[in-house]
């Protein structure tokens, strides 16, 4: 995490005025109770929440620097990927500007507690954090019964199709989670030789910002895959993209969305 301005006291007394440019940011304030402090949001963050009639001022890589101003914030808080002219045009403003970088679900835990902090919700960013690992557990025990005594299922994961990017991180440890193993390096750029090579059993795609539109046939019609398991018998999957690149509460989902998929790839529901 990054907060700039540089301060030497970061979380200011309220009132707060947040203006959140990532999904996950709202997802999780708006978990924790905190959404009287929420008075502006990204484009996106209605596909994981319920942002009611709140502004929208663009993302983290489009945005109209005068239209968050309006809103007077005192945060504005964002997640990586950032454009570096729209960082540039966040950073001449007066308000404190907040960029989130998880890579794992433990940096997802550390950003729940960091605006439980920020917004006087500590015992609530607890509870959140808390409800998830419970949820995780249970979704864990249910993949060990359904396909613990078989082998873990090679998995590749994708984020975007042009250029091919891996999903993050997080989601190659939702996979194992439920039983699985991903076959290339998380967040990484791929080609299709090394998917082709990695021999994935199952290939879910969650393309960013698609919702649940990700194209299975692209998949399925590439002569370059015509040999790779997952193709040759059709365990490709579209996972809404939402519930596996938003790193907060929506992972809970996506963790569900894998388990389902990997278990009828066995023929086990």
């Amino acid at each position: 995490m990054h907060i700039l301005p540089g301060s030497h006291q970061p979380f200011r007394s309220f009132p707060l005025r947040i203006v959140s440019l990532a999904p996950s940011v709202t997802s999780i304030l708006l978990s924790i109770g905190a959404g009287r402090h929420l008075v502006g949001v990204s484009k996106w963050c209605h596909d994981v929440a319920n942002v009611g009639r709140r502004p929208t001022v663009g993302d983290c890589w489009k945005l109209d620097v005068d239209e968050v101003a309006r809103l007077h914030p005192t945060h504005v808080i964002g997640s990586v990927p950032f454009a570096t002219e729209a960082v540039e045009k966040i950073l001449r403003q007066p308000f404190i500007f907040i960029a989130l970088n998880p890579r794992s679900l433990a940096d997802m835990e550390t950003d729940i507690l960091t605006l439980g902090r920020l917004t006087g919700k500590i015992p609530q960013s607890r509870l959140l954090v808390a409800r998830m690992r419970g949820s995780f557990l249970r979704i864990a025990d249910r993949a060990r019964k359904l396909l613990g005594r078989s082998l873990p299922c090679r998995v590749y994961s994708e984020a975007w199709p042009n250029p091919r990017i891996s999903s993050p991180p997080w989601v190659a440890e939702l996979i194992a989670l439920t039983c699985g193993k991903m076959c290339v390096p998380p967040g990484s750029r791929v080609t299709d030789s090394d998917v082709a090579a990695s021999s994935p059993d199952v290939i879910l795609l969650a393309w960013t910002a698609t919702g649940p539109r990700s194209r299975v046939s692209t998949v399925l019609d590439n002569p370059r895959w015509r040999g790779v398991p997952a193709v040759v018998h059709r365990r490709v999957f579209a996972i809404r993209d939402e519930w596996l690149n938003t790193p907060g509460p929506p992972l809970v989902f996506g963790a569900r969305a894998i388990l389902r998929a990997l278990a009828a790839s066995k023929g086990r529901t």
